[in-house]
């Protein structure tokens, strides 16, 4: 008797899409969606929800759900010292008509924190947008604007004192953000 066996495509794994990011709190991200109106009377485009306004570390992407243990585990291996961020600049990207918030001088704890976090990736073989670190908080997608400077905005005073590991799903709304756990920094 012959048997035959056949084969079966193998199940795709089911990933989650993830980044890691400083996550500001309700007082932060209050003042940060202040800036949208009068960027957006200027600029136009679609306003980023005030709930998901943050500021990427490292975008990851899609991870494999059994190594998010993992992912937590080397966040944890991190040891970034808290810093305060003044956020007093908006800006435009032209090659991707975004509207964002930046800081003019960057702490040093803030490139520190990307570069450690980088490291412990790289040590436990994750993959990761390799680029350089600029950062910023997307306040206005599909803006449109020249290469002019924009309007002087109130200052915004964030205290970085954790660090968060972050899902994104894509809904009606454009995305939605899913803090999967937070990690402090001393």
């Amino acid at each position: 008797m012959v048997s035959f066996c056949t084969m079966s495509k193998p199940l795709k794994e089911t990933t989650a899409r993830v980044f890691f990011a400083l996550w500001p709190d309700k007082a932060e991200r209050t003042a940060l969606a202040e800036w949208q109106a009068g960027l957006h009377e200027i600029c136009g485009g679609r306003a980023m929800r005030a709930d998901t306004l943050h500021a990427t570390l490292v975008f990851l992407g899609d991870v494999a759900l059994h190594r998010l243990e993992a992912l937590q585990l080397a966040a944890q291996e991190v040891e970034g010292k808290s810093f305060d961020l003044s956020i007093d600049v908006a800006c435009y990207w032209g090659h991707n008509h975004i509207v964002y918030a930046a800081t003019n001088i960057a702490p040093p704890q803030l490139e520190q924190l990307v570069h450690d976090l980088e490291q412990r990736l790289t040590e436990h073989r994750f993959r990761f947008d390799r680029r350089v670190y600029k950062p910023h908080i997307t306040l206005l997608r599909h803006a449109q604007w020249r290469d002019t400077a924009l309007p002087d905005m109130r200052r915004v005073k964030w205290q970085a004192r954790s660090f968060a590991l972050v899902q994104s799903a894509p809904d009606e709304q454009g995305a939605n953000y899913r803090v999967l756990a937070k990690f402090p920094l001393l």
